[in-house]
């Protein structure tokens, strides 16, 4: 039996997919069946150790991204996915695997279509509340079609609707569970002090960096601060907050980190108060840990994506959504500080955050290939 993954060369399509990939390991190892051969299909392979520690093969293929603005960059990519395409099929055609899963973006394009011209079964999954151009075309003939978002269901064929599960977004268990039991001494902060997590996503933002680190010398006095910079802002961001902070009694409550391993993210997660975040897949990771958030999307048209699903997760209570036009220092802090004061606010959000995850969602999504591969094994 063999698995072809595949999705956009980013965080938030890399890690569900790990997620699903250890649930398919855990389910053969539960039913006693064979170990699959397990392949991911992209540009780059994101986390080669990631990969190799699943017993994941990487094949690397090439992908061009269309922009939804003019760029000559889009007449350039059309050539990058024609070649994309052609090593996709040779490649496709060679593993010939049972059953190929995408999840979605520019990047999953060329093994998808090389699944549909050798009519290998195909289950998607969708993160977005508004499904991006590859998940729409290819929930035309996709034998599956998992969502994170129930919004996300509405976009697509009214005859494609019985194969549609609202499943939830894949969540690594690794992240997932957060620890509060040595945390502080972990991260080295003080008792008694409310602890601020802020997460720019898998590259970090720019934009956030700025505008916290505008308020550290405030935010400081009352709270510790985890921030995830992201690895090509942390040096930037490190320095800017040195300088900033050079007369602050209280300087050791930054705590800046270019990337929070899973650990550290766990650690995190179990003694903050509230998180700032970008609104990627880290949403369902702020929802698996139970926390009220702050979410500031990446405006359009940078991301067509992100504003959807900030106000889908707001709407379900669980955080509040600044949108990146308006957020300044003072905002940010003001926030800051009504949600840590407001404890009836926080406990509404907290019970939201944690009735909107969905902690089956992997090996929902995992049982469903097992199926499709089995019964297309037997097929063959």
């Amino acid at each position: 039996m063999r698995i072809l993954f595949t999705g956009g060369g980013t965080g938030g399509h890399f890690y569900p997919i790990i997620a699903v990939v250890e649930e398919i390991n855990n389910l053969v190892k539960e039913k006693h069946l064979l170990q699959p051969e397990l392949f991911y299909m992209s540009p780059n392979p994101y986390n080669s150790g990631l990969l190799f520690e699943n017993g994941v093969t990487y094949k690397r293929n090439t992908a061009g991204k269309m922009r939804r603005y003019f760029s000559i960059l889009n007449f350039i990519d059309l050539f990058k996915t024609g070649i994309g395409v052609l090593v996709s099929v040779y490649q496709v055609y060679t593993i010939y695997p049972d059953v190929v899963f995408g999840k979605g973006g520019y990047a999953s394009f060329p093994a998808l279509l090389a699944a549909k011209l050798l009519k290998i079964p195909v289950v998607i999954h969708e993160s977005d509340s508004v499904p991006g151009r590859v998940s729409l075309w290819a929930g035309k003939f996709a034998e599956k079609i998992a969502v994170s978002y129930i919004d996300a269901a509405k976009y697509f064929p009214a005859d494609r609707q019985d194969r549609i599960a609202h499943t939830g977004n894949p969540v690594r268990k690794d992240i997932a569970d957060p620890i509060s039991t040595g945390a502080r001494e972990f991260l080295k902060i003080e008792e008694g002090i409310p602890i601020v997590l802020v997460l720019g996503g898998s590259l970090g933002s720019q934009h956030i960096n700025n505008i916290l680190i505008e308020d550290l010398p405030k935010l400081v006095e009352k709270y510790a601060i985890i921030h995830q910079t992201g690895k090509e802002k942390f040096e930037e961001a490190k320095a800017t907050a040195e300088a900033v902070l050079h007369n602050s009694p209280h300087a050791d409550r930054y705590k800046s980190f270019d990337y929070l391993n899973a650990l550290a993210m766990r650690m995190s997660a179990g003694v903050a108060s509230v998180v700032v975040s970008r609104a990627g897949s880290t949403i369902f990771e702020i929802a698996s840990w139970g926390l009220p958030s702050i979410i500031v999307p990446i405006p359009e048209p940078t991301s067509h994506d992100q504003r959807s699903n900030a106000f889908a997760y707001a709407r379900t209570g669980a955080c509040e959504v600044i949108e990146q036009g308006n957020l300044t220092a003072n905002i940010l802090g003001a926030e800051i500080d009504r949600l840590i004061n407001n404890l009836p606010e926080r406990g509404k959000m907290i019970t939201s955050a944690k009735a909107f995850y969905k902690p089956e969602a992997a090996k929902q999504v995992a049982e469903e290939i097992l199926k499709i591969a089995l019964s297309h094994e037997i097929e063959k």
